[in-house]
This record gives structure tokens, sequence and C-alpha cells, in this order.
């Protein structure tokens, strides 16, 4: 006992040594690697490293050239080829000025028309899936089959044939036939509901049903288990599902072209069309300046929704 409480400065100089260089050791900072050969660093890691450069400048380049092409005031697009050589914001004050151009009208009703079908697609969306997943019922392997084989028919195929429905609903309905932006609205339901709910389905058979069962054990019915547990335990999949929505009606040119009559109900998308249709008024620096601007929403979604991604796409794909 007495050797073991011994100060060190009694202790014997080979130990007291002995510890100056190990606490020496631990103090002193660690020996430099020394660098690989640029052969073999090119063979382990360089080459993805180039590969990822090459990828950035290809998907640069088409933004990098549209925004120039925006400040460009040629407004041609032979013009725009030098990028940034002149930059001018006129083409941005001109999208605002024309009153038959109506971008302030068409922007409004892209993020209405967005947003109430990224909201219903992803409220319907899960209360189907959840069923799917959580009930046993009769046809329901007959639903989910169809479901899938109905997505297989893209909703292009048959715009002729929902030009003629909603000409007819607008004769019983006006607020949900042919120029209404409610009509559209359920257009794009009526098509974004079946695979999404089916990529739903995949997500929600990860949630495991002992957290179900013991809510039931506490007295808590299906609407009770799904709107206060189960929906806080899937976002990651509904912030996918109502950003893919969103951007795919906002996008959307065909089915709004046709069912979208009025320019004042026009979206961005059918909109912008016009600056470049006209064979004799063809301006590309305000088409581009337009496109610029409606980037904006998608972008800020998708930065905003980022964090769920990845888990929202990959969480569901082994079931």
């Amino acid at each position: 006992m007495a050797m073991n409480s011994t100060p060190l400065t009694g202790a014997p100089a080979p130990v007291v040594a002995e510890a100056i260089k190990d606490a020496g050791a631990r103090s002193a900072p660690p020996a430099p690697q020394p660098r690989r050969p640029f052969p073999r660093y090119f063979r382990e890691t360089g080459w993805r490293h180039l590969i990822g450069i090459v990828m950035l400048l290809f998907a640069a380049f088409p933004l990098a050239y549209v925004l120039s092409a925006s400040l460009n005031p040629g407004g041609t697009l032979l013009t725009a080829n030098a990028l940034f050589q002149s930059v001018d914001i006129g083409s941005y004050i001109r999208l605002f000025e024309d009153p038959r151009q109506p971008f302030g009208a068409w922007f409004v009703n892209t993020l209405f028309i967005g947003f109430t079908t990224a909201a219903g697609t992803v409220i319907l969306g899960a209360l189907a899936a959840y069923a799917f997943s959580r009930m046993r019922f009769t046809g329901r392997r007959f639903g989910l089959l169809t479901l899938l084989l109905v997505q297989m028919f893209p909703q292009l195929l048959a715009f002729v044939a929902l030009f003629l429905l909603m000409s007819a609903i607008a004769d019983i309905f006006p607020v949900l036939g042919l120029n209404s932006q409610l009509g559209l609205i359920m257009v794009y339901l009526g098509g974004a509901l079946g695979v999404n709910t089916y990529l739903m389905y995949g997500f929600f058979n990860t949630v495991p049903s002992s957290i179900d069962e013991a809510a039931k054990i506490d007295g808590a019915g299906h609407a009770r288990i799904f709107f206060t547990i189960i929906l806080r335990l899937v976002a990651p999949i509904l912030a996918v599902i109502g950003l893919l929505s969103f951007i795919a009606s906002t996008s959307d040119f065909i089915l709004a072209s046709v069912i979208l009559v009025d320019p004042d109900k026009q979206t961005l998308a059918v909109g912008l069309y016009q600056f470049v249709s006209q064979e004799t008024a063809r301006n590309w620096s305000v088409f581009a300046a337009g496109a610029v601007l409606a980037a904006i929403i998608p972008v800020a979604l998708f930065l905003a929704l980022q964090r769920y991604i990845v888990g929202g796409l990959t969480a569901g794909s082994g079931k």
C-alpha cells in the first residue's frame, strides 16, 4: 500500500523518465501519413472524384445556360451561347408588364393546383395505404394488383377521353368540368393515387403492427391510431409523395393545356409556352426568366425535405 501511494517525484529516475516519455508521446501530434502515389490514388478514389466532377458539370450546365439566357437582353438563343456576356434584368420585368400574359396569375394558379394536388394525394394515398396494410378484407390483393396494372397506362394516352369527359361534366357540374382548376386537380388525383398508394403501402408495412395492437389495447380505434401514431412514423414517405406530386402537377403541360382554356386560369407550363409559340414574337429571354422563377418553389421544397427523401424512397423497397 505504501508503494502504491508513493508520489511520482519519489520514484526512481528510470521510472520518472519513462513516465515523462509516455506523456510526451501521448501529447505529440501524430506523424503525417505518407502521400499515396498518384496512380494508386486515382485507382482507389480519384476516379470517383473525376466522375463526380463530370456529372456535376453535366447537370449544372443547363441551369447556367437558362440563367444566362434569362439575363441576356437579346431575346434569342443564339445570343445566349456566350454565358453571361451581358447581364440585364429587363426580361424579369417584362414578365409582369403584359396584361395579356398574366405571369403573376399563372404563378398563383400553379401554386394552388400544385399544393392542393400534393395535399390530396398525400391524404387519400395514406388512407388507402393504411387500409391495404393493416386491414384484411375480400379483394385486398386484387385491389393492389389493379392499382399496379392501371399505372402502366399513362394519362397521356387518355387525354382525348379526358377532354370529352370533362366537357360532359361541365354541362352538369361546371365547377368540376372543362376550364376548371378543380377539375384539373381531380384528374391529377385520379392519375397519381395508384402508384403513390402502392409506394406508401410498402412503407406502411415497415411499421411494426405491434404498435397498432398496443394502441388497441389502450382503447384506440383505427382513426386515432392512423392520425396520432402512424402518420408521425411515416412522415418521410409523406414528404416524398407530396414533393413528387407537386413537381408532377406543376410541370405538366398536356393535360393542363387541354383542360384549362382561359388564360387567367392556366398554369406556368402552359402560359410560358405563349412566349415562344408565336412565329413572329418569340422571346426566349423572357421565357427563360419565367422558367427560372418557376423553379424557385420546387428547389426550395426539395431543400426543405431533403432529409426525408432518401429514407422515404428506400425504406419500403423491400416490401
